[in-house]
């Protein structure tokens, strides 16, 4: 019994998408292929002349002809594939997760992916750190966190916020704060040349300590003005005769408003300092929560800029190093831009939270 080919009509639009596919220079080759097979079939042509035409197999232009004619244009593309079933499902994912929250093997302090293998037993090493790279998790490294448990955090919080967005009118806003036992540490440094023809600037991981020092410092606010004190301690009795320097910059009738952390020193025995400063108002942060205090910014700055990576050989290098770095920074100094008009209490969540639902 003779084989009668599939017989293909094309319409208008058909034959357009066709021809384009062809001409094509972008097009994948197996759907200009494709698209060849279908022309030639709509003229007329039978299945093994069209074969030896395209130099290709006589059953491949069936399959596509028998396609066309039952699917039209979307016969010409590819089935989706289901491809290999996936050996690890959501539940083998959970168990890894929750297996971090287990205490870790005697002996051991950290879960490592060796262990996890070990402890699972049916798990591959890649796909727990296939996990891992999904959640962002990292065996090794630790991060710490400051969560405030002040039940009254939101009040002190608004406090503060209003202060930096709407301070009192004709007030000073200041930010106090201490940076206590700064150290003296005298370490080789400067560059250094080596075999390859590259040079290197650093210090040397060897240090010698000379003594500490403290740093209190205040900025107003609403110029960026930095007033520093140095000192050998942090007590009470420091704490006010600093406070004494900076309100000494006013007048004796201006009304001044002082952001201050919950330190024992700048609470005990407040009223009888104030009660002989009646222009003053202390307010205070929310307990675990100095990162409300603008004053820490400008301690981070001068962090980077002057203590890591200096060099002192005296607590009195140090104090110079800072008065220094101050004085030009008053130079050429602005205000820090408080945007953030809504401030939250962090509670921390489970990264895997939704797996459980």
């Amino acid at each position: 019994m003779a084989y009668t080919s599939v017989t293909i009509h094309l319409t208008d639009e058909d034959r357009v998408i066709l021809e384009k596919n062809v001409r094509s220079t972008t097009a994948e080759q197996r759907l200009v292929l494709r698209s060849r097979i279908i022309l030639l079939a709509a003229e007329g042509l039978g299945t093994n002349d069209i074969a030896r035409k395209l130099n290709t197999r006589p059953g491949t232009v069936s399959k596509w002809r028998v396609r066309f004619s039952e699917d039209g244009m979307k016969g010409l593309f590819d089935a989706p594939r289901s491809g290999k079933p996936p050996q690890y499902d959501k539940d083998t994912e959970l168990r890894i997760l929750s297996k971090l929250d287990e205490p870790v093997p005697h002996g051991e302090t950290v879960w490592t992916a060796r262990l996890l293998v070990k402890e699972l037993g049916d798990v591959s090493d890649h796909h727990i750190w296939r996990v891992f790279r999904k959640h962002g998790i990292h065996l090794q490294r630790r991060r710490s966190w400051c969560i405030s448990t002040d039940p009254q955090f939101a009040e002190k919080a608004a406090d503060i916020v209003g202060l930096y967005l709407a301070p009192p009118e004709n007030a000073i806003v200041i930010s106090v704060d201490e940076k206590p036992s700064i150290q003296a540490l005298e370490r080789a440094q400067g560059y250094l040349r080596l075999n390859d023809g590259k040079t290197y600037t650093g210090f040397s991981d060897r240090y010698k300590r000379h003594g500490t020092t403290t740093l209190f410092g205040a900025l107003e606010v609403a110029t960026g003005m930095i007033t520093t004190g140095h000192y050998k301690r942090r007590r009470r009795q420091e704490f006010l005769d600093f406070m004494n320097k900076v309100v000494s910059q006013y007048p004796e009738d201006q009304e001044i408003h002082v952001i201050l952390d919950n330190l024992s020193t700048h609470k005990k025995k407040r009223g009888t300092w104030l009660s002989r400063h009646p222009n003053v108002h202390f307010h205070y942060t929310p307990t675990n929560g100095s990162w409300l205090n603008q004053i820490e910014i400008w301690f981070s700055i001068l962090t980077v800029r002057v203590l890591r990576n200096g060099s002192y050989t005296s607590p009195r290098q140090v104090r110079d190093a800072i008065d220094k770095f101050n004085k030009v920074y008053c130079e050429d100094c602005s205000p820090f831009e408080w945007k953030k008009e809504k401030v939250h209490q962090v509670t921390l969540k489970r990264c895997y939270a939704d797996l459980c639902k």
